[in-house]
């Protein structure tokens, strides 16, 4: 009997590391004599991948976290090359985190291993020039958004549009106040969404940003109800300290993502792939955008696109409002907060909105279309190396 062929995965993000642990559960659906190991955090573990690094360690954004977080990005680096270097593997797949999923793209291409990369790196968004260096490091591209493929078939580089995942996940069956009663909360108080994200960098820069907002939100209408999902990698006993010592009505808690996004009147949200979550449900909401100064001067220099959040970048238009660096102010937030709960008009408008970022996400089965082109790239290897 033949070795079974090996996958190795680089998910350097939560959000990542969700996106593969379903594209791997799909596909030992489909073949499940493949061995896959990987660089991952906890989903990746519970689907059973033999993760030999806990990227939850480097999971930072920003040039000065990065610099900040240097030395472990550097010990990571190593490590990935040196399993590299050990096992091997038949296919690297590399899911979003591109900077440092790049440089072992270009390792994996020195050994001669394939390299498919999942999620594009934005370089429609910034330093687009970056499509050429991709092109020379990687065998081919999956992308989860539409208009993305257009940029690789331009460059001449081989890419398959396979959907995102979320639009098979991103499902809530219950009323508002089915989950109100799960969760305990008042059926009549409005529910405000307070997101600061997955990364530790995010709660510190954004956390007591959205607990002055929803402070002063509260002073205007006491009624108001918060409620906070906790990410997996997070210290949840920490955030619940900074949440008591703000003497809020804050609910907390890691379980029901959709549900609990369901429930929320309006949200208050980091950028990133969450804001497609609430899209997806169809929850009215604003971005929040705050990183350190240095990092923000750089990157505003480098972005060739008029927005930030996803939501609006595949919409093509402003859907919702963005708060970004010296804009991001409690007064700002809680103003737009109002009137996104206030005003029936402009909340219907942003709903309808919503829509045309379902329809640019894809027809579904995302997981399932990644599986069944990994499978081709692996039958492919297998070929190569049968007829050498």
């Amino acid at each position: 009997m033949p070795d079974k062929q090996h996958i190795m995965i680089l998910a350097g993000e939560t959000s990542g590391d969700a996106h593969a642990a379903e594209m791997v559960e799909r596909i030992w659906q489909m073949n499940p004599d493949i061995r896959v190991s990987g660089m991952g955090m906890g989903e990746m573990k519970q689907a059973g991948v033999d993760v030999f690094y806990d990227s939850s360690i480097i999971a930072v954004m920003g040039l000065f976290e990065v610099l900040k977080h240097w030395g472990d990005i550097r010990r990571a680096m190593a490590i990935v090359r040196a399993r590299l270097d050990q096992t091997r593997p038949d296919l690297l797949i590399l899911v979003d985190y591109p900077e440092f999923n790049l440089k072992m793209a270009h390792h994996a291409r020195d050994l001669g291993i394939k390299v498919l990369f999942y999620i594009s790196p934005q370089v429609w968004a910034w330093r687009p020039k970056r499509i050429n260096k991709i092109g020379r490091r990687i065998d081919h591209m999956a992308v989860i958004f539409k208009f993305e493929k257009a940029y690789y078939e331009r460059a001449n580089i081989p890419v398959s549009f396979v959907g995102h995942p979320l639009v098979d996940k991103v499902v809530n069956t219950r009323s508002k106040q089915e989950v109100k009663l799960k969760l305990g909360l008042d059926k009549a108080a409005p529910v405000i969404g307070l997101f600061p994200g997955s990364r530790n960098s995010e709660i510190d820069r954004l956390l007591p940003l959205m607990l002055e907002t929803a402070k002063q939100m509260s002073r205007k209408n006491p009624q108001l109800v918060f409620v906070l999902p906790v990410a997996a990698a997070l210290d949840f006993e920490a955030i619940q300290r900074q949440c008591d010592s703000s003497k809020l009505n804050i609910l907390l808690t890691r379980d029901d993502l959709y549900g609990l996004i369901a429930c929320c009147e309006a949200i208050i949200s980091c950028s990133g792939t969450v804001t497609l979550e609430i899209a997806l449900l169809g929850v009215p909401m604003c971005i929040v955008y705050k990183m350190s100064s240095l990092s923000y001067q750089i990157l505003r220099r480098l972005i060739t696109i008029p927005h930030i959040g996803l939501v609006n970048i595949i919409a093509g238009k402003s859907v919702v409002r963005e708060f970004l660096q010296a804009e991001a102010t409690a007064e700002n937030i809680s103003a737009e907060m109002f009137r996104l709960i206030d005003d029936p008009t402009y909340r219907q408008r942003i709903k309808d909105d919503l829509l045309l970022v379902r329809e640019n996400l894809g027809e579904g089965d995302g997981s399932g279309k990644m599986a069944r082109l990994v499978l081709s790239c692996l039958n492919k290897v297998r070929l190569s190396n049968t007829s050498v």
